[in-house]
């Protein structure tokens, strides 16, 4: 038998992305056990999960904080895999072998890796592309081109390990779409600023929906955006919010059941495409160039325009250097609610897949 380690402690949009490359390596060795290292609150992502894939939910504002948290979490990990190992002693296979995918490659993840290479496994590690990433969002001489994808980096990192990383992921469940509407997703937020396009367009894009005859409107967010949100469906009798009231499972459910879904960049477009909707994307200072695009989406979907300073940030953690955050205000929303309506016209899996 074979443990193999996975870390991937990052957020939630981040960690989303990894869900099609670890369930496709998992169900294609089930005789294998997969100890995903991630966050506590992210364990709920990881529905209707392979039988050979356990998570490791790290505490990092609880037990496993800081320095020795993180010594604390390393010891806690161990137990798990010696508990592991100690089950299949009973079984079939007398071989134990033990790899870590780190997924992450940050100094927390290369500590742990260390722990582990100690007790002999093979480790293989992400490799980042940080300087193609940062040619690619400084203000002068970019270098336009994509990047690698986060795909294709996962795919690397697995193949180390003697893994066929090739993704057969087909959706957390079966497409549902029997319905006498046409039901629309919206979600209006995203993580930082430069990723959110302006509310008062937003809401022109909303209103515009609210007048297609037979069709609902569900806003999607969290807890501390219900108020804003609330004065849509007070404005707007096709628009519901959903925001911050569903278990993650519900939430995941409804999105299923969604002829499209719009998203900036942000969880909720990774969220969507697992459970084979599609999405149109809203972009600013991010860039699907960057490697982060949603897994089997179309990049036609993705609406944006071309300025000369886009990208300027990989994650959208930085604040425009303009001012005016012109990659956003200068969208149109006739141009999103088109796009929109164009999809609906349109059989709703497309035949893409994410490229290396």
């Amino acid at each position: 038998m074979t443990i193999t380690l996975v870390i991937r402690l990052s957020s939630l949009g981040d960690v989303a992305i990894l869900i099609p490359t670890l369930y496709s390596v998992a169900s294609k060795n089930p005789d294998d056990i997969f100890l995903l290292i991630t966050k506590k609150p992210l364990q709920p992502l990881f529905f209707n999960k392979p039988d050979n894939l356990i998570i490791f939910p790290m505490q990092s504002k609880e037990r496993h904080k800081g320095f020795w948290g993180l010594i604390r979490a390393i010891g806690d990990i161990d137990a798990v895999v010696n508990q592991l190992r100690k089950k299949d002693l009973t079984g079939r296979n007398s071989k134990q072998i033990l790899k870590v995918a780190d997924l992450h490659a940050v100094i927390r993840s290369a500590i742990i890796d260390f722990f582990f290479r100690l007790k002999g496994a093979k480790v293989a590690v992400i490799a980042k592309s940080r300087l193609a990433g940062r040619a690619l969002v400084r203000r002068e001489n970019k270098i336009f081109q994509p990047l690698q994808t986060a795909f294709g980096r996962y795919r690397e990192v697995f193949e180390k390990l003697s893994y066929d990383a090739s993704l057969n992921f087909k959706g957390f469940y079966p497409k549902e779409d029997k319905k006498t509407e046409t039901w629309i997703g919206v979600a209006p937020f995203a993580k930082h600023r430069s990723k959110i396009y302006p509310f008062e367009q937003m809401e022109e894009v909303v209103r515009i929906l609210n007048n297609r005859p037979a069709t609902k409107i569900f806003l999607f967010g969290g807890k501390e955006e219900c108020r804003l949100l609330e004065e849509w469906t007070r404005k707007y009798g096709r628009v519901e919010s959903v925001a911050g009231s569903m278990p993650f499972p519900d939430e995941l459910s409804l999105m299923n059941r969604l002829d499209v879904m719009l998203s900036m960049d942000s969880a909720n477009m990774h969220l969507a495409s697992l459970v084979n909707t599609p999405v149109v994307s809203v972009w600013g200072a991010t860039h699907p160039y960057a490697g982060f695009y949603s897994y089997n989406q179309n990049p036609k979907n993705a609406v944006q325009i071309d300025l000369s300073c886009r990208p300027c940030s990989i994650f959208g953690g930085k604040p425009c250097w303009r001012g005016d955050y012109a990659c956003l205000t200068g969208i149109d929303p006739q141009v999103i609610v088109e796009k929109i309506n164009s999809l609906l016209s349109l059989p709703q899996i497309t035949s893409e897949t994410p490229q290396s």
